[in-house]
């Protein structure tokens, strides 16, 4: 019979230390994410007439708009306990970020750099789409160095181990759920992105395929964020899902057959 445990503890969460300041592996995950979406952006300069230049300068200001929007959505839906701590809402190093308010402080950066430089919005988000879910899949590993963000006690072949509190418990491995499809959905857009049929194919298809993923994933986590019993990540990505499937599906048929009668 076929089974596989992960074990956790195995990596200690501390990469190394420098002058006293302890430099996490989660930290390093992030940054070598950040750099390989850097270094994709490079060698696919001048599709869809982008320009890797437009890329660096959108960094800047995105990168640590994401950052900070990211905490906030995270905050926001912790409002109690940061009210009653206030100073650990700038304690990024003991966690506490998530994904959909990155996208969502992204997506507004990248309206407004568009509006400014005269640039297709579609175009650029297409271009750096794909970037998107490999970074994803990277970081997530992050979460099983730290020993969070998974799931509920399984029995399946496949279960990671944890302790708490002394007692050995098997859960569900969300970080290399969530990793995989990323992964896949990386490779599915990377092929894509070569043909692609109209501008905002590739970003549409991200966010389609993104909010599939993160919904049964979600399901299976015991660390959601709440909205009275509502699971908010879940949420989310159903409202993005069907928002996202009417636009694709828009775009690719009848708008096409209006190019066509046209």
């Amino acid at each position: 019979e076929f089974y596989m445990i992960i074990k956790t503890g195995i990596i200690p969460r501390v990469a190394f230390s420098i002058m006293g300041i302890d430099i996490y592996w989660y930290a390093i995950l992030i940054t070598s994410a950040i750099a390989i979406g850097f270094l994709w952006a490079k060698l696919n300069n001048g599709r869809y007439n982008i320009k890797y230049e437009d890329v660096l300068d959108l960094s800047l200001v995105m990168i640590p708009i994401a950052i900070i929007c990211a905490r906030l959505y995270y905050v926001l839906f912790n409002l109690n306990y940061y009210l009653s701590n206030p100073t650990e809402i700038f304690n990024f190093r003991n966690g506490g970020i998530a994904i959909y308010g990155a996208l969502i402080g992204g997506i507004i950066t990248i309206i407004i750099f568009c509006k400014k430089r005269k640039i297709n919005m579609l175009n650029l988000m297409d271009y750096l789409a794909p970037i998107i879910p490999l970074g994803q899949a990277i970081g997530r590993w992050g979460n099983y160095i730290n020993i969070e963000a998974y799931g509920s006690e399984t029995n399946l072949p496949l279960k990671m181990e944890i302790i708490e509190s002394g007692i050995t418990k098997y859960v569900h491995p969300t970080f290399l759920y969530e990793s995989i499809g990323n992964f896949i959905l990386f490779f599915i857009l990377m092929k894509i992105s070569k043909n692609r049929k109209f501008s905002g194919q590739i970003v549409a298809l991200y966010l389609i395929g993104y909010s599939f993923i993160r919904f049964f994933v979600e399901g299976l986590r015991i660390d959601s964020l709440m909205l009275n019993n509502i699971r908010i990540s879940q949420l989310l990505s159903i409202v993005i899902f069907i928002t996202v499937i009417i636009f694709y599906v828009k775009k690719r048929f009848f708008d096409a057959n209006k190019r066509k009668v046209s």
